[in-house]
C-alpha cells in the first residue's frame, strides 16, 4: 500500500480537521503505513486488537525500541480506528517495551561553559536559551519575535510539550544578543518580502485561519528561521520556516567533543542541566516544575534523585590511604 493511497489520504484529511501539528501527521502516517505493511498490507478493517497488539510485541521484543517509541506507534494506531475506521479496536495485550530508568545526563556549570565556549553565533545563542529557559529543542526553534518579553524579562514557550503554553526565565545577559538577532530577522524578512508568492511564516492552521494576517507580521516571524523560504508540504505556498533540528544538534555535539566532555550529552541535557542547577540553587521544585511545563511533579522529581547522589557526602577509604 503506497503512502499516497486513498485510505492514508484520509488518514491526513482527518488529522489536519484536528489541527494536529505536520510533525504528528508525518509520525502517524509512518507508524500506520508500517502496521499495514507488517501485517502484508490487509486492510485495517479486516484487522482489530489482536494485530495491533501483534504489531506492538514486534516492536518490543524484535526491535527493541524504547517505551516511548512503542507508545508512540500505540497513540497512532488507536487514532487510525477511532478517529478513521470510527471503530474500537478491542483488548489490546501485548508485551510492553522496557522502560528506560536510566537518570538524564546533566553537565556542571563549568561543563555547560566550556560547551558554550566552543559554539558562535545561532548554535551559541541557541543552546544559551536552552540551558538558560530549560527549553527544549523544538520550543527553542518555534519561538517567535512576540513570544519574547523584554520588559518582564520572560519567554512564552507556546504549544510546548502536550500542548501546553508556559512562563520561563529569559536571562538578562542574552538580551542584547537576542536583540541583534532580531534586527537580523528583520531585515531577512523585509527581503522575504519583495519575493512574489512568498507568504510569510508557517502557522498552525487554526492560528492562521484565526489571524490570517498574522504570516505576514513580524511579531509572527520565527527567531531563528531557515536560511530560506520554502514550500509548505499542506498548503504548498511558499512560507519561511524555523531552523532545522539537526543544524543545533550537529554544532552541541561538535562543541561537547572539542570541550573534551566523555558525557553523552546532546541539545536536552542543558535543560536537565537547567533544572538541577535551579534545584541546587535552593528554588522550591515546584517553580522548577512549571518553569519546565511538567504535569506531573514527580517528572520533576527525578532531578531531586541527581543532586542527591552522593548525599551521604561518603570518602572512599582509599583516600585514606595517601
Amino acid at each position: 500500500m503506497p503512502k499516497k493511497s486513498k485510505l492514508l489520504k484520509q488518514v491526513r484529511l482527518v488529522i489536519r480537521t484536528k489541527h494536529y501539528a505536520y510533525s504528528t501527521e508525518k509520525t502517524y502516517i509512518d507508524w500506520i503505513y508500517r502496521f499495514i505493511l507488517f501485517h502484508d498490507k490487509h486492510h485495517p478493517k479486516e484487522m482489530g486488537g489482536k494485530e495491533i497488539a501483534e504489531f506492538l510485541t514486534y516492536l518490543a521484543v524484535d526491535r527493541k525500541l524504547s517505551a516511548s517509541t512503542q507508545n508512540q506507534a500505540l497513540n497512532a494506531l488507536v487514532f487510525f480506528y477511532k478517529e478513521v475506521l470510527k471503530t474500537i479496536p478491542g483488548n489490546l495485550y501485548f508485551k510492553h517495551s522496557k522502560v528506560d530508568k536510566r537518570e538524564p545526563v546533566v553537565l556542571s556549570r563549568n561543563e555547560v561553559k566550556e560547551v558554550l565556549n566552543h559554539l558562535e553565533d545561532e548554535a551559541w545563542l541557541m543552546t544559551s536559551l536552552l540551558y538558560g529557559c530549560g527549553l527544549r529543542l523544538t520550543e527553542c526553534l518555534r519561538l517567535r519575535v512576540k513570544d519574547v518579553d523584554f520588559e518582564l524579562n520572560e519567554i512564552m514557550v507556546r504549544d510546548g510539550k502536550g500542548n501546553n503554553d508556559r512562563r520561563t526565565v529569559f536571562p538578562l545577559i542574552l538580551k542584547d544578543h537576542l536583540q541583534q538577532q532580531l534586527s537580523k530577522v528583520k531585515l531577512r524578512f523585509e527581503k522575504n518580502l519583495l519575493i512574489n508568492n512568498f507568504r510569510g511564516a508557517s502557522l498552525p492552521m487554526e492560528i492562521a485561519r484565526e489571524y490570517p494576517n498574522a504570516p505576514m507580521e513580524f511579531g509572527w516571524q520565527y527567531i531563528f528561521p531557515s536560511k530560506k523560504p520554502g514550500t509548505d508540504p499542506r498548503s504548498g505556498k511558499l512560507k519561511q520556516h524555523y531552523r532545522n533540528e539537526s543544524f543545533l544538534q550537529k554544532s552541541v555535539k561538535k562543541a561537547v567533543e572539542k570541550a573534551g566532555i566523555t558525557k553523552n550529552a546532546s541539545c536536552h541535557t542543558f535543560r536537565h542541566s537547567f533544572a538541577t542547577h535551579l534545584l541546587e540553587g535552593g528554588y522550591n521544585i515546584r517553580i522548577v516544575q512549571k518553569l519546565l511545563g511538567h504535569k506531573n511533579i514527580q517528572t520533576t522529581m527525578v532531578y531531586t534523585h541527581i543532586m542527591n547522589r552522593n548525599r551521604y557526602n561518603v570518602r572512599s577509604p582509599l583516600d585514606n590511604l595517601f
